[in-house]
């Protein structure tokens, strides 16, 4: 695996005091929705920096169980440093340390400090689908040892909870013979704290008050919060030699199962198995480095006991995408959208088959949920495009497997999916029969993936017929005719072949903007009026499977959004002379959800942008790897390795939102693959 290196030497580390979303960042997950995250310099600058996010069962949800670990070096001389978050140590920047390198070894984070002629090596592991971290330390160089002090930080609370949440009144440490235990409140699991080999350790409990958690700050969040420590323990280094840390909500015995080294040599041997089972075009360089990013969103829910149960019942078994990190749980538009970059590019596709599976026994009235709200067990279902986006991932999952036994088992959903769109179901969801379009649209929701809201107000509602949901929904029409006619025959098809005919009909006459020569972004609005907005929604209207619009009018639709959408890192949200465009996605809430789908860019776009483009231009496929340009260089900032949720609309195009975007990696990988 060493060429899935990616280095930052210390000049490369960057932090910002005037913009915090500019600080590089990292992330390791478990492969459950657990994780740890951070600076790489260190600060904890959010809410959801951690060592250890753990991911429990209902109602917990994810738990930051171990906030900080602080890190005192003292060299043989006496002489002191600090390398861990400053907040814990009371000392300032003259007794710290920067790390002169940080790197990503196959996706996990290593970091290199230097002082005094001493090299110390550092690297976060979280094992797969355990609730545990390792945190090792090597002394790589130097004469002598070093006396290693460990002081770990908590505030057990949801992981989503304000840093401002107060600090238990009930912490215990106990020492038992395994090592130490952290417990809170009586709801909250216990944390076993263990290191290897066994270090000394010093009772010396302290309040750590008034920590300032700057990009929560910057984001309109309360921003000042408390940590509380038991003690630290201290751990002599030779040359050469290596200690590891471990934090756990995990039993003792499960703790005990594997050392540091096998549980790093595990991991190791799990990556290079993603590597080896992904399409051969992206087993190296950037597109094998988004295959390691793509496996931080494939997961088995830990929360959602019920369904894990129920699909062993079957034989199965459950798996489901998080949306991002750090505040997105599973989303079902997002896990559809991503399906074909995050399991079908990597190889993974009896995981795909499973989340087909999981998701299609939530099918209720038509629908398939929009969400899984952190911590409850039940989906909403406010969404008027993920059952559709659930076709055109059971097409490429099926094109690419050949499971037709899978399609089989799901087929009925899908047909309950079309009758009741037909029909109407809720949130306004009905085919208009005097075109066979589709209508969405219900007061106080946001139904589209363009679904900012704040408070009462829905920024972009789109009520009406919504271009791209019409194009959903003729793909999912031929694909459902297609499936139906191999299945049961052509007159069983027949109500779904002419449903497709009379929207396609209707979608070419009624959608087309002659004045802008592109596609009305949403037509028989709340007024009775089009919208002309020069929006991306339109490339799906040749992107997918099956292209609703006439392919007459591609090259001129793919000709206005190259020109007034493309970025080097995804597609406006909206053109740049529109009056509600906004330039820059930064704020508190209000500010940001107002411009979230305003000008900002989204890097998933680039993937439908992809698509349309290689239909107009299909014998220019090496032209079409520089519309993936600008994702190299950001894979040196925010969360470091993988693709961020959005971007400002203008250059430099700061990244914004989630430091790690399923959807963002999962097209972005897809591309690769298809433009190699």
């Amino acid at each position: 695996m060493s060429e899935l290196l990616r280095v930052l030497p210390g000049r490369g580390l960057r932090e910002s005091h005037t913009d915090p979303h500019l600080t590089q960042e990292w992330l390791v997950t478990n492969g459950l929705g657990g994780y740890a995250s951070g600076t790489v310099l260190g600060p904890l600058t959010r809410r959801y920096h951690g060592l250890l996010i753990a991911a429990l069962p209902n109602p917990l949800g994810r738990i930051m169980m171990l906030n900080a670990l602080s890190e005192r070096i003292r060299l043989p001389n006496r002489t002191v440093f600090f390398a861990g978050p400053r907040e814990l140590t009371g000392h300032g920047s003259e007794s710290t340390i920067s790390a002169s390198e940080f790197r990503l070894e196959a996706g996990l984070p290593v970091w290199r400090f230097e002082a005094a002629g001493f090299v110390l090596e550092k690297r976060v592991l979280l094992p797969y689908r355990q609730n545990t971290v390792y945190i090792t330390y090597k002394l790589l160089e130097g004469s002598g040892a070093v006396r290693l002090g460990l002081r770990p930080g908590v505030n057990m609370r949801s992981h989503d909870a304000p840093v401002s949440a107060p600090l238990s009144q009930n912490f215990v440490l106990r020492v038992i013979e395994h090592g130490y235990e952290i417990c809170s409140e009586a709801n909250l699991p216990t944390m076993r704290l263990l290191c290897e080999p066994a270090a000394a350790f010093t009772f010396d409990r302290k309040t750590i008050p008034h920590i300032l958690f700057r990009t929560e700050q910057n984001r309109g969040y309360e921003s000042e919060g408390a940590m509380w420590s038991p003690g630290y323990f201290r751990i002599d280094l030779e040359p050469g030699a290596e200690a590891t840390f471990m934090a756990s909500s995990e039993s003792w015995e499960t703790l005990h199962a594997l050392t540091a080294t096998d549980a790093h040599n595990a991991e190791m041997t799990r990556r290079r198995a993603l590597l080896a089972a992904s399409q051969p075009e992206v087993r190296k360089g950037i597109p094998a480095e988004l295959v390691m990013a793509a496996d931080q969103f494939l997961i088995t829910p830990a929360g959602r006991v019920e369904d894990v149960a129920r699909a062993h019942a079957a034989g199965d078994e459950v798996r489901t995408v998080i949306a991002g990190y750090h505040w997105f749980t599973d989303w079902g538009r997002d896990t559809m959208i991503s399906l074909e970059g995050l399991t079908l590019t990597t190889g993974r596709y009896g995981e795909a088959g499973w989340i087909l599976r999981t998701f299609a026994h939530y099918v209720k009235d038509g629908l398939i949920p929009n969400m899984f709200p952190e911590g409850e067990k039940n989906g909403l279902y406010h969404t008027a495009d993920a059952s559709l986006w659930f076709f055109h991932a059971i097409s490429r999952y099926v094109e690419m497997t050949g499971d037709r036994t899978t399609l089989a088992l799901i087929l009925p959903k899908l047909l309950e999916i079309a009758m009741t769109h037909i029909e109407g179901t809720r949130f306004g969801i009905h085919v208009d029969p005097e075109d066979g379009l589709l209508h969405q649209g219900e007061q106080g929701y946001q139904l589209t993936w363009m679904d900012a809201k704040v408070a009462d107000w829905v920024v972009t509602p789109r009520r009406g017929k919504a271009v791209e949901i019409n194009a959903l929904w003729y793909n999912a029409l031929r694909l459902l005719t297609g499936w139906m006619e191999e299945t049961y025959g052509a007159e069983s098809a027949k109500v779904y072949k002419d449903h497709a005919a009379q929207a396609r009909d209707s979608f070419n006459r009624r959608f087309w903007y002659e004045e802008g020569g592109y596609l009305y972004d949403a037509i028989d609005g709340e007024d009775g009026k089009d919208d002309p907005a020069c929006r991306p929604n339109q490339i799906f209207a040749i992107s997918l499977g099956n292209p609703v619009l006439d392919e007459s009018r591609w090259k001129r639709v793919v000709d206005v959004v190259t020109e007034r959408l493309l970025t080097p890192v995804g597609l406006r949200s909206l053109a740049p002379d529109d009056k509600d465009y906004k330039s820059k996605y930064f704020g508190d809430l209000h500010a940001r959800d107002a411009a979230y789908h305003q000008g900002t860019v989204w890097a998933w776009l680039i993937g439908p942008y992809v698509d349309a483009w290689l239909k107009v231009h299909p014998n220019e496929r090496e032209r079409a790897v520089q519309f993936l340009s600008g994702f190299p260089p950001h894979l040196d900032e925010a969360c470091i390795g993988s693709i961020s949720e959005v971007f400002d609309a203008e250059e430099p195009h700061t990244p914004r939102g989630c430091i790690a975007q399923a959807w963002s990696v999962a097209e972005v990988l897809r591309c690769y693959a298809l433009t190699a």
